[in-house]
């Protein structure tokens, strides 16, 4: 059997692309974990299944690169959104839905889309840490010098410390400079560091907003893989609506499996 496959990329965290509204693909852990290979098979952060699902355009089906279905996906999300204008489900903006609830998406130009992300109006604050749920659960964590962060080794520590029960969480580590941010991140499911990531992208801006007591509520957050754009509106202390995501996104390069 042969499928169709595109490849997109959102700073530099890059995914495989399905459009399977006719169900002929099934996901199979160890052929997803294959594809996601980077010496072996396609290579990518993970895979996306384009769905059905009735009121919307599309659902988002999201696995990570072990093969395993997994949470929300910012950047995944943005790509996903240029995929359906590229198979003319979609004009410039589209309604989805996620495994974490609706979203709203924007192509404010062909190599540039934003994303409507959930509200978050609850997280745990640690002595040196957040917790936030943006999606997808981030452990953010304030350091002095990113470059200096062996992300690879300190993420694997941290990244069992908490959401056990859920397959643990994603790490970053956040350098404040201002209302623009450096960030690194070990993502779960990957495990190992990514170029960039959207929902951590958007944990660290609130985290940074609620830690320093900023009026601030848009952030410029630097990324190995490019710059992300995070906004929101601010209500009382800890609540979160109206959250943006935004930054580039590309297709790469279409592709056949023979499955």
């Amino acid at each position: 059997m042969t499928i169709d496959f595109s490849k997109y990329q959102g700073a530099g965290n890059d995914f495989i692309i399905i459009d399977n509204r006719s169900g002929t693909f099934t996901p199979n852990t160890e052929l997803i974990k294959s594809l996601c290979d980077r010496h072996f098979g396609i290579g990518a952060d993970g895979l996306m299944l384009l769905e059905s699902t009735p009121g919307y355009d599309f659902y988002m089906r999201y696995f990570n690169s072990d093969g395993n279905e997994s949470t929300m996906c910012g950047n995944g999300g943005r790509c996903i959104t240029l995929f359906a204008k590229q198979h003319s489900l979609i004009d410039s903006s589209a309604k989805f839905m996620g495994i974490d609830g609706e979203h709203k998406s924007e192509i404010l130009d062909k190599c540039y889309v934003k994303l409507k992300m959930q509200d978050v109006n609850n997280f745990e604050v640690g002595d040196d840490y957040y917790f936030i749920d943006t999606g997808s659960p981030h452990f953010v964590y304030f350091v002095d010098d990113v470059t200096k962060i062996d992300v690879n080794t300190e993420g694997r520590l941290i990244r069992k410390s908490h959401n056990i029960n859920n397959g643990g969480t994603n790490v970053n580590f956040v350098q404040p400079n201002g209302n623009k941010i450096k960030l690194r991140t070990y993502e779960r499911g990957v495990e190992g560091e990514t170029l960039a990531c959207g929902t951590g992208s958007v944990a660290t801006a609130i985290a940074f907003n609620h830690y320093f007591e900023s009026e601030d509520t848009e952030f410029i957050i630097h990324t190995l893989g490019g710059e992300l754009k995070v906004s929101f509106t601010k209500k009382g202390e800890s609540e979160y609506e109206n959250i943006w995501l935004e930054g580039p996104a590309m297709h790469v390069f279409d592709g056949k499996l023979e499955i």
